[in-house]
């Protein structure tokens, strides 16, 4: 039986730009810290795995006395911290008030393959009340309850591009390798599944577009829907063979050799 492991933001929403990106410059702004992120240097931390990583990424030694931050690393990861909860908050608060739309695809592909009975499962590295909320968005609440698994944050001791969170997937839901098909939009998600010994479709978003996709199976523009957006085809190394839109058939044929 067929194994879907999602990651969330830009696979399920087009959340970095619409929903990370505002919610860190507002988290800025209310502990009086003096960083306002351009789409252009937002697009820079997303090399980084994690919301408290990119923030840390920012705490030079000059910085951190500049801004009479504490020295002491231990109370510097529980100041940082203090930011990244109150960040999740506020994107929270935007993705229940409908500002972080579905990508295409997303709710039907779900549908489908949850009553096929297909075992569906979500691996990201974004705090986990941000990843919920963002999935029961998307599909609705009883869609989103019916996930055989859901894993995020910092239930592993390494983000992505390292493979932990896809071994743990893997570990946690008992399955081969053989029936697992992730789908990324990066290629520190790509690295993460490939090095998990993993197959990945990559869906694309206007961060990722221009990056190296050389090991995934398919890259699309979006996974598409009849009758709205469709899915353009960028890489294919696979034996799928899209139309405008992803059929559970092209998913099932990512998988094959």
């Amino acid at each position: 039986m067929t194994t879907l492991l999602f990651d969330c933001d830009g696979v399920l929403a087009d959340t970095e730009r619409l929903g990370h990106l505002p919610a860190f410059n507002q988290t800025f702004r209310e502990f009086g810290v003096p960083l306002q992120w351009s789409e252009q240097d937002y697009g820079r931390r997303l090399l980084i795995g994690g919301g408290k990583e990119r923030m840390a990424s920012e705490l030079t030694p000059e910085f951190i006395a500049a801004n009479h931050l504490p020295t002491d690393p231990a109370a510097l990861a529980a100041e940082v911290a203090r930011w990244h909860r109150r960040k999740t908050e506020i994107y929270t608060e935007m993705v229940a008030s409908g500002k972080l739309p579905p990508r295409p695809g997303v709710a039907r592909v779900i549908g489908e393959s949850q009553d096929l009975g297909w075992t569906l499962a979500v691996a990201s590295t974004s705090a986990e009340a941000a990843v919920r909320a963002i999935l029961e968005y998307a599909i609705g609440r009883e869609r989103a309850e019916r996930f055989d698994l859901v894993l995020a944050g910092d239930v592993v001791p390494r983000k992505k591009p390292a493979p932990d969170i896809y071994l743990l997937a893997r570990e946690r839901l008992g399955v081969p390798a053989s029936e697992v098909l992730v789908i990324e939009d990066s290629r520190n998600g790509l690295l993460a599944a490939v090095g998990a010994g993993l197959r990945c479709l990559v869906t694309v978003n206007g961060y990722t577009r221009g990056e190296d996709f050389s090991e995934a199976v398919l890259v699309v523009s979006s996974l598409g829907d009849p009758g709205g957006e469709r899915a353009v085809v960028l890489a294919n190394r696979s034996r799928a063979r899209p139309g405008d839109y992803l059929t559970l058939a092209d998913l099932e044929a990512c998988l094959r050799p």
